[in-house]
């Protein structure tokens, strides 16, 4: 399917696209709130300022897509493969993102408040400034992430690996961070 059938279907109330294939797509601006795209493949499609408020993307291949400046708040990401993808200033505020796979994404001043990632891996992600706030990531992989700026003002960081991260002049007031392992490899008790 095209990005133009896409477009059409889902102006006539279509919002099932469950496994479509998307892959280097252009979907730069498109409103599409509430489409279902799980176990879809849109490896680097051009998603920037794309609306995805509050769609499912469990299990999708967003490798490398570009979705700066996109409104992804309320969107499902459970499982998403967003490996070395573009999220700057994206709005993920309150999505789940739970075991999703953000390794070298880059999510620099993304809105990320009330955010699911337990269990997400963002080894070496790009985290600078963004807005974390309340955001859940219980057992997720921060080895070698770079956190400065951030706000995880309580956020619950418990047993999540920060191994190598960088957190200067990272918020972290209130937040939880029960059995974590903090930069240096030390646990937090």
């Amino acid at each position: 399917m095209d990005v133009n059938q896409l477009i059409t279907r889902y102006a006539v109330g279509e919002r099932n696209f469950n496994g479509i294939l998307l892959s280097q797509a252009n979907l730069q601006g498109a409103k599409l709130g509430g489409v279902d795209f799980g176990k879809a493949d849109i490896r680097g499609a051009n998603l920037v300022r794309v609306n995805l408020c509050g769609a499912n993307l469990s299990e999708a291949n967003l490798c490398g897509a570009n979705l700066e400046h996109a409104n992804l708040s309320d969107a499902i990401l459970s499982g998403a493969n967003l490996n070395q993808a573009i999220l700057t200033t994206a709005n993920l505020n309150e999505s789940d993102l739970s075991g999703a796979s953000l390794k070298q994404a880059n999510l620099s001043e993304a809105e990320l408040h009330m955010a699911s990632l337990s269990a997400a891996n963002l080894e070496g992600a790009n985290l600078e400034g963004a807005k974390m706030s309340g955001a859940r990531m219980w057992k997720a992989n921060l080895r070698g992430a770079d956190l400065s700026g951030a706000d995880l003002s309580e956020a619950n960081l418990s047993e999540a690996n920060l191994t190598g991260a960088n957190i200067n002049a990272t918020d972290m007031s209130e937040a939880f961070l029960t059995g974590a392992i903090m930069p240096d490899g030390s646990i937090h008790r």
